[in-house]
């Protein structure tokens, strides 16, 4: 064999019966071979006893009912079959028959295949799942922070709103104001008219002297001698203190005093009664004025006494009695 020289397309046979194959030949065929057993066979009239009859050296070609194996390695002389079309993702394999295809098959829906999106592929949405996850947790704290304002829906037996729109007892009772402390009464301190006094040391009463602010114009006279006293009794002072002792009383155009007891007890200053009203003297209508003193009282009962001493004006003066009250306080 040379180069460019393939050779013959099928070896030569021996002559004569030399070669017991040389009836797969034609030169052998030629030279009277025949085959083993009379039968025919390739290249021979006769009836064929198999379809798997002997080939060629080098020929490839499939047997029938057998269907070409791909892949092996290709022998000098042989005959390469043309290449396949590589199979496109999801289109049907050219070796593969559907069993819809075959007789009496049955016919298969294809699948469907979603269109490819254009564009890179993506992952889920995060920003999207971000954003409901917030808005979740938004409406549940707003649904707890509704239910502890408001208590809740409820129903008729738990106190709660009603389905027709009826408010609750809860909503309908006012909260109870903040009680405000009162201010505390002024309890009415005691007072007297002149009549109501007891009288000593030539003391009485009269109404002669126009003015007087007693019941009746009843006014205390005689009080312009050494030993004249009168004694106010008292009652009802619920706390001990400093207090006001307030006289209303008349001269006659000149200043005057007296000394003041309490409960028996000497006071260190008398009760001023100087002319205030500026009358002129001997003028007793136009005297009538008051004034006052701070005494010390017990809680309880207290006696307080206007006694004309020796010491007093008083006793060359006088003075009318009107009325005596008392003021909370050391202040006139």
């Amino acid at each position: 064999m040379t180069p460019g020289n393939n050779g013959e397309n099928t070896p030569s046979a021996p002559q004569g019966d030399d070669d017991p194959f040389g009836y797969l030949y034609e030169d052998g065929q030629a030279a009277g071979a025949t085959p083993p057993g009379g039968g025919g066979g390739y290249g021979y009239p006769g009836p064929r006893s198999s379809y798997n009859h002997v080939r060629a050296v080098g020929d490839r070609r499939p047997a029938y009912g057998q269907q070409q194996t791909y892949g092996q390695q290709q022998t000098y002389g042989q005959q390469v079959p043309p290449q396949q079309p590589q199979q496109g993702y999801g289109q049907p394999n050219a070796h593969y028959t559907a069993p819809e295809a075959q007789p009496g098959g049955a016919p298969v829906a294809s699948p469907q295949y979603a269109p490819a999106s254009s564009g890179r592929g993506r992952g889920p949405n995060s920003k999207g799942l971000l954003i409901a996850a917030i808005a979740v947790v938004a409406v549940v704290a707003i649904g707890i922070g509704a239910a502890l304002l408001f208590g809740g829906d409820g129903d008729k037996q738990d106190g709660g709103a009603e389905a027709d729109g009826k408010p609750t007892q809860a909503e309908t009772v006012k909260p109870s104001e903040k009680p405000t402390k009162k201010p505390k009464k002024e309890v009415e301190l005691p007072k007297t008219d002149a009549k109501a006094l007891k009288l000593d040391g030539g003391t009485t009463t009269a109404s002669d002297v126009d003015g007087a602010k007693a019941d009746g114009g009843v006014y205390v006279a005689g009080f312009d001698k050494v030993g004249a006293q009168v004694t106010w009794t008292v009652n009802g002072i619920e706390e001990a203190g400093s207090y006001s002792l307030r006289v209303n009383y008349g001269v006659p155009g000149k200043d005057s005093n007296a000394t003041i007891l309490v409960n028996g007890k000497k006071q260190t200053r008398p009760l001023n009664m100087e002319n205030f009203a500026g009358a002129k003297e001997g003028d007793w209508e136009k005297g009538w004025t008051n004034t006052w003193a701070v005494v010390q009282l017990t809680k309880g009962t207290n006696t307080v006494t206007l006694t004309c001493d020796q010491s007093n004006l008083c006793g060359s003066v006088g003075a009318n009695i009107d009325q005596m009250w008392l003021v909370k306080g050391d202040q006139g």
